[in-house]
């Protein structure tokens, strides 16, 4: 059926919390007022005040409470309302949630999902615009989902919800209005399984998030002028699906990177690396990456959009390639 990328999360949060009494979701104001992007509303109607819990304006209580509860068998969903707060956390993720089941040897599990709104496109300047996922992806124990589709969304939060790790999954606001068609009931998708949003033999695209649809539309403008991209979506970045973009910058030969987060230490420089020890050999011209500049993120609109990678800067990096 149809729905928007908001309501496919949401969808997919109703399903765990009808499923499994231990399910329940905590964060700034995303009970009465039904999150700071309206993706929560209803739930505290359908599900009461012991499932959805407005929280004190505290992130590092936020994550910290879900740590504990989780060790102690819960299956806490929370919500930071920007993805740039957390730094207000990160002791509570790096030093705590990515590494209790470790330390404890599998006897506490971990099994917490963090949400986080990523991304600019909506005028709210340095401090709630930001691109932060690679960030913690250097951080083992931690999971990191970032899907770019509703039906993605859905599956994926599902499966992150039932794991045993904690994951940080990241919705981009761009999004949330995006509809597209998602199955119903409980679906799943792996963790760590890549997908090809669009098949291709000229160069591969390995994108996530809004870029993914940004290179889509950009794809269709090189096969107007004989560039058959193929768009391929790693849709988790922690694991990475590996196999997926070797396999594809076989086939094709060239490669371009394009996220939204900073160029400078981006995971589009992991990936580089990656292909450029195991499948340099596939290479036939050097890697491209298209990202955002190193700079804060601007709160004019016309210097934001110009901040934000386009489809012509996608395009005029493939066409270098050739």
């Amino acid at each position: 059926m149809q729905m928007t990328y908001a309501e496919a999360i949401r969808d997919a949060m109703r399903v765990e919390l009808k499923r499994d009494p231990k399910v329940y979701l905590a964060g700034e104001d995303i009970g009465v007022f039904g999150g700071c992007f309206g993706v929560t509303a209803g739930l505290l109607d359908e599900f009461g005040p012991k499932r959805i819990v407005d929280t004190p304006i505290s992130e590092n209580f936020i994550v910290g409470h879900a740590v504990g509860s989780s060790a102690c068998g819960l299956r806490p969903i929370v919500e930071i309302m920007f993805n740039d707060f957390i730094a207000v956390c990160f002791d509570e993720m790096c030093n705590q949630a990515a590494k209790v089941r470790y330390m404890f040897g599998g006897k506490a599990d971990v099994g917490m999902v963090l949400r986080m709104p990523i991304g600019a496109g909506i005028g709210a300047a340095a401090q709630h615009s930001q691109s932060l996922e690679g960030l913690l992806t250097h951080i083992p124990g931690l999971i990191s989902v970032i899907p770019s589709t509703p039906a993605d969304a859905k599956g994926l939060l599902i499966s992150a919800i039932r794991d045993d790790n904690p994951v940080i999954f990241y919705e981009h606001k761009q999004m949330y209005g995006m509809p597209g068609e998602v199955p119903e009931g409980d679906y799943t998708i792996p963790i760590g399984k890549a997908d090809i949003k669009r098949e291709g033999s000229d160069v591969t695209i390995v994108t996530w998030s809004w870029m993914v649809q940004k290179s889509l539309a950009a794809a269709e403008k090189l096969a107007a002028e004989g560039i058959n991209a193929e768009v391929l979506d790693p849709r988790t970045l922690i694991p990475l699906d590996k196999e997926a973009i070797l396999k594809s910058v076989a086939k094709t030969g060239k490669l371009v990177i394009v996220h939204e987060e900073v160029k400078t230490s981006g995971f589009g420089g992991e990936i580089a690396a990656i292909v450029s020890e195991e499948g340099f050999d596939y290479l036939d011209a050097p890697i491209k990456r298209v990202a955002a500049p190193d700079t804060p993120i601007p709160f004019s609109p016309a210097l934001e959009q110009a901040y934000i990678p386009s489809e012509e800067k996608i395009i005029e990096a493939v066409k270098a390639l050739f």
